[in-house]
């Protein structure tokens, strides 16, 4: 487990734009959970210190995260994006209170995703983020092939007709957010 130190001295590099991925994944429970937490409160400290955005991920753990999260963020701001999101409402509303942004992935395409379109409706598109998690999760209609950072597109697309914008109005919103959250460092 890296030390808050070495990521904070990890984090001068001038291409590093975010701390992580990080964060609490109980799917496959092949790390003790209060390790996880550790490690990621350590993440989130090193966010908070160096103003890069905190990458998080979370499988199976929505409850922990927020409560994580809402109590990390009550010692002190720090910016951050729930990347490749496919949890439920209550951790992208909690999220969403305290600043994060939410990044769908092709996973909003799936057919059998429509509680995560219902979700992605009701997020603010300036708070929405679009992603490919390379090189999986490959959208609709290439579902199934390697995944690749040119079917962006597809992503913004389901995005556009789920909250009912035009196609060009979310890829400049999420282009702005994307350039907001990776290219400021706060």
């Amino acid at each position: 487990m890296a030390s808050l130190e070495e990521l904070i001295a990890l984090s001068d590099h001038p291409k590093m734009v975010g701390i992580g991925e990080t964060g609490l994944d109980y799917y496959y429970d092949n790390s003790p959970r209060e390790l996880q937490q550790s490690s990621f409160r350590t993440h989130i400290a090193a966010a908070r210190e160096t103003g890069l955005p905190l990458i998080v991920h979370t499988r199976d753990a929505d409850a922990d995260m927020a409560d994580i999260l809402e109590d990390e963020m009550g010692k002190g701001a720090f910016p951050g994006v729930l990347h490749c999101f496919s949890s439920g409402r209550a951790l992208a509303e909690r999220a969403l209170a305290i600043g994060f942004y939410i990044s769908l992935s092709g996973i909003v395409t799936f057919k059998n995703a429509e509680d995560l379109r219902d979700i992605a409706r009701d997020v603010p598109v300036d708070r929405i983020l679009v992603e490919t998690d390379s090189p999986f999760l490959t959208p609709v209609p290439y579902r199934g092939k390697e995944n690749a950072p040119f079917y962006i597109p597809f992503v913004a697309e389901k995005i556009a007709e789920v909250k009912e914008l035009p196609l060009e109005k979310v890829l400049s919103v999420t282009y702005d957010n994307s350039l907001r959250t990776f290219f400021q460092r706060q």
